[in-house]
């Protein structure tokens, strides 16, 4: 068995089965983020200049037209505070919310007080519960760690094809690199390989997916990019983020509420991140989360090691997720704890892209060294 491990400057460790370690005890995430990352993150003035330049592109494509993007919410933190940001940036967003069928109270509070403070237009797209708990039962069937791609795919693949509907060419995305610089690709499989996806509920499903959105791989890499011409831009990663200065900056403006966790505006994610991961896998995604933002300087690791001491869960809160989630399933308690037992599979014993994607990123850098610059263009 491998001997435990934590990076000296994060707090990623040896659960994450791919990490290495420098001879200072430093790992592989943090020199990346240090090496490659950091020239894709500007919390300055070059960030606003930048940013400044796409705005006044997102503006030109949109011009003559209702809407010239759309905005991801979730009501979780990024996209929330990202919305405040595009009302003051003056962009005119169709605001897109798809609702899988596990949003809390608090999350639907957050988006009716973010809308309405804003003044932006919400299309709400609901996903069929039938076929989405289908999918959710089959992902828990194949034990895999990534239990949130039947939502994390959807929600996507919702704004792309409504996005192109509608001749809208800018995703606005909440993701960025301040919060989540660091996460152990061996944790997980990728979210938008709906080969992946199909090949687990053609195993495990039991019935069929008839109104379930997704995107092909051809789609994600050639179709919207290179033809739809879309686009899908993080303006969080172009100034200082701050989350906890985000939050408080929310709740005074919008009366805008915390979920005490990250992605604890989804009570799905909220029992996987929080109790499945941790007990099946070993998992906890406190590391990832903290130690990202222990290397954007938002936290210092002394600070997230007493974190990390706190529980994942209060036992009452835990039992009454969890007999909401079994009755939302409509599963036992005792199918639930089966689901539970280790050891889980990984994703790559079904069919997947990886090769794919393998192959595309050679193709890539091919390209880029024939043509001298760097290519960014897959939506």
């Amino acid at each position: 068995m491998r001997k435990y491990q934590q990076c000296t400057r994060c707090i990623m460790d040896t659960s994450d089965p791919s990490i290495t370690f420098d001879p200072q005890g430093v790992c592989n995430h943090c020199r990346h983020f240090d090496e490659v990352t950091r020239r894709e993150w500007f919390p300055n003035e070059e960030g606003a200049r930048k940013w400044a330049a796409m705005a006044d592109q997102i503006r030109l494509a949109g011009k003559g037209q209702e809407y010239d993007c759309i905005l991801g919410l979730s009501g979780g933190i990024d996209s929330s505070y990202l919305a405040l940001k595009v009302k003051d940036w003056g962009l005119r967003p169709l605001v897109v919310h798809v609702d899988a069928g596990w949003n809390s109270e608090l999350a639907v509070a957050n988006i009716e007080a973010v809308v309405k403070h804003c003044n932006f237009d919400l299309h709400t797209h609901v996903v069929d519960w039938e076929e989405m708990r289908d999918l959710h039962l089959a992902y828990l069937r194949a034990g895999i760690s990534n239990q949130d791609v039947p939502q994390d795919h959807v929600f996507f693949s919702a704004l792309y094809h409504f996005a192109t509907s509608n001749r809208i060419r800018y995703i606005l995305s909440g993701g960025n690199l301040a919060t989540e610089g660091i996460f152990p690709g061996a944790w997980h499989g990728a979210a938008m390989d709906a080969i992946n996806l199909k090949a687990i509920h053609r195993t495990f499903g039991e019935r069929p997916l008839k109104t379930y959105s997704t995107i092909s791989f051809f789609e994600y890499y050639f179709w919207y990019p290179l033809v739809k011409k879309m686009r899908t831009v993080r303006p969080l990663n172009f100034m200082p983020y701050d989350k906890d200065l985000a939050i408080e900056e929310m709740e005074k403006t919008m009366g805008w509420r915390s979920y005490g966790r990250k992605h604890g505006e989804s009570l799905f994610t909220k029992l996987f991140q929080n109790h499945y991961l941790p007990k099946k896998f070993g998992y906890d995604k406190r590391l990832p989360h903290l130690s990202s933002l222990i290397v954007s300087g938002q936290m210092t690791r002394d600070a997230a090691l007493v974190k990390l001491q706190e529980p994942l869960y209060a036992p009452d809160e835990l039992e009454i997720d969890i007999s909401y989630f079994c009755k939302k399933l409509r599963i036992s308690r005792a199918q639930f704890d089966e689901f539970l037992k280790p050891p889980g599979r990984d994703y790559s014993e079904f069919p997947n892209w990886d090769s794919r994607h393998r192959l595309v990123k050679v193709l890539k850098k091919k390209l880029e060294r024939l043509l001298g610059k760097k290519i960014n263009v897959y939506s």
